[in-house]
């Protein structure tokens, strides 16, 4: 049986590991969800607690609370004694979770098009560039908002390093020429193209707060749409128009060939609709 002392002593076991508050207090949970079912631990109890998780929980949460239980088990053993030695060698085994590629995050190309409309249908035009030049340049965040207005005529934007190499972004003509028509009609002709209300650089936080919001509103998956989620979108449409990884390569910025490489591998959905397409047998 728990009694709270004990969950006590549990509690400030996790913390001399240094495990966050969060994650204590969600440990703490699943040592208290055990005791409501089991009267003591053991590895055959260890095991049907496990069964009981994994027909409710999704394998993310089922693994936290194994985790857990792993945790309060070596606990008992270094401050109870012997009779539970035997379950702190006994570890419970965590379910194996097919791993899906960070690219199943990524903006669909109809949810990317759905969200430009929107935003232009608004007449909010200064997100509707704020996306487009995300998903046309393949920018960071952190390098969008040094675009002025003087880069736009240029064609391009240099950034350079500390360790003096130069970074080139380009920009395509036809997004240049309907940025440079808006900054007229706001009668800017020079200085930064992103700034908030106040006058100053708006924030990469700001940014992806406000893209989420946007997302919302638009029946658009909030998870897909983040400002690095345009720079992967631009590097998959690139390699399905042209099929050049080291150019990508460079134009991503990318140091090694080996980190574009991952645009060449296929989203969950991408490889269902290929599925899809193909089989017939």
């Amino acid at each position: 049986m728990l009694n709270e002392e004990l969950l006590n002593d549990f509690k400030k076991f996790l913390k001399k590991k240094n495990l966050s508050s969060n994650t204590i207090t969600a440990y703490a949970g699943s040592v208290r969800l055990f005791y409501s079912m089991y009267k003591e631990i053991s590895p055959e109890s260890l095991q049907r607690y496990k069964s009981y998780l994994i027909t409710r929980y999704r394998p993310a949460t089922v693994n936290q609370r194994i985790q857990a239980m792993n945790h309060f088990s070596r606990f008992l053993a270094e401050t109870s004694g012997e009779e539970y030695i035997l379950v702190a060698t006994y570890h419970l085994p965590s379910v194996k979770v097919q791993q899906k590629t960070f690219l199943d995050t990524v903006i669909s190309n109809e949810d990317y098009e759905l969200f430009k409309e929107k935003l232009k249908e608004e007449k909010n035009y200064f997100w509707y560039f704020i996306v487009r030049f995300l998903a046309t340049t393949g920018a960071r965040v952190s390098e969008l908002i040094q675009i002025k207005v003087e880069h736009l005529n240029l064609g391009y934007l240099d950034l350079y390093s500390k360790g003096g190499k130069v970074r080139r972004i380009y920009f395509p003509d036809s997004l240049c020429e309907e940025a440079l028509e808006w900054c007229r009609s706001q009668g800017k002709r020079s200085g930064f193209l992103f700034l908030n209300k106040d006058g100053h650089l708006i924030t990469p936080r700001g940014i992806n707060f406000q893209l989420k919001h946007l997302a919302r509103r638009y029946g658009i998956d909030p998870d897909t749409v983040y400002p690095h989620s345009f720079r992967h979108r631009f590097a998959k449409n690139f390699l399905a128009c042209f099929n050049d990884i080291s150019l990508l390569a460079d134009l991503m910025g990318h140091e090694s060939i080996e980190t574009t490489r991952i645009y060449l591998t296929r989203s969950s959905q991408e490889q269902q609709q290929i599925l899809d397409e193909i089989i017939t047998w």
